[in-house]
């Protein structure tokens, strides 16, 4: 329990000041591999994972889910935070229940959406979303271990790209107890600036899954943390399928030559 606790203080204190990026591996070497790049967290995706077992997003059980949190913390030294989608439960009182269970997998961390996967409704009830975040915010005081949450609202990604509601939900959640808040698919950078000014002080990340912007340029507008969700994963799965579509469709190897070393590789992973 000590060490979960260091590390939700770790990650804690990332967020205070200055600007850092949490990219996210899907599995043990990824994260790894990230940990010896100098990157000073990490967190999971859940498309990445989801992808690495065969399986399309949002369709990971809620075991699954606790299974790979727990494996990914305890393969490296960094805080690890998660993607627990939506908490794998509507109800506010299942959502702590199993914020409690991922809280004890040894994470810093946790993001809870208020997205339903229903695309006539796509985000929950304000009211019922808030709750849920105020379960979130009790179930990880009740554990004794300062776990980071992350709220996150998916209007922009869900079908609902309003940036008025995404600020009056964004604002309920800090009021509700998350600790960093999150809008996946805002990109501009008056929506960004909004954003960051009406959470404020609260930190803001901001996921970055194209080359829209820079570090240095959501630093200037006072972002705090930037993640970069599945586009990791998407790149691997591009190298992977555009080499494997050469050898069955052509009959040719070219993309072998481009390709990192085993020898290099294994040097990442020799302690």
């Amino acid at each position: 329990m000590s060490t979960s606790i260091d590390r939700c203080r770790q990650f804690h204190e990332l967020h205070a000041s200055g600007i850092f990026v949490i990219p996210n591996p899907w599995d043990v070497g990824s994260a790894r591999a990230l940990v010896g790049l100098g990157f000073r967290a990490l967190a999971t995706t859940s498309s990445g994972f989801a992808w690495s077992v065969g399986l399309a997003d949002h369709h990971v059980t809620l075991q699954q889910a606790l299974d790979h949190f727990r494996w990914m913390a305890s393969a490296v030294s960094v805080p690890v935070s998660a993607d627990f989608e939506g908490g794998y439960a509507v109800e506010p009182e299942r959502v702590a229940e199993n914020v409690s269970a991922a809280v004890n997998t040894g994470i810093a961390g946790l993001s809870i959406e208020d997205s339903t996967g229903n695309a006539d409704e796509p985000l929950f009830d304000f009211g019922l979303a808030v709750d849920r975040m105020r379960a979130a915010r009790r179930a990880i005081d009740a554990s004794g271990t300062p776990a980071v949450l992350t709220g996150r609202s998916e209007g922009f990604i869900a079908g609902r790209p309003d940036l008025d509601e995404t600020i009056r939900r964004l604002t309920a959640y800090a009021e509700a107890g998350a600790d960093c808040l999150h809008a996946p698919g805002i990109r501009s950078r008056d929506h960004i600036s909004a954003i960051v000014r009406a959470v404020a002080p609260k930190p803001v990340n901001v996921l970055v899954w194209t080359s829209f912007t820079t570090v240095a340029e959501l630093r200037d507008l006072g972002v705090r943390r930037i993640s970069v969700g599945g586009a990791l994963a998407r790149t691997a799965w591009t190298g992977f399928l555009d080499a494997a579509r050469e050898i069955a469709e052509r009959g040719t190897f070219s993309k072998f030559d481009t390709a990192v070393t085993g020898a290099d590789t294994n040097r990442r992973f020799t302690s």
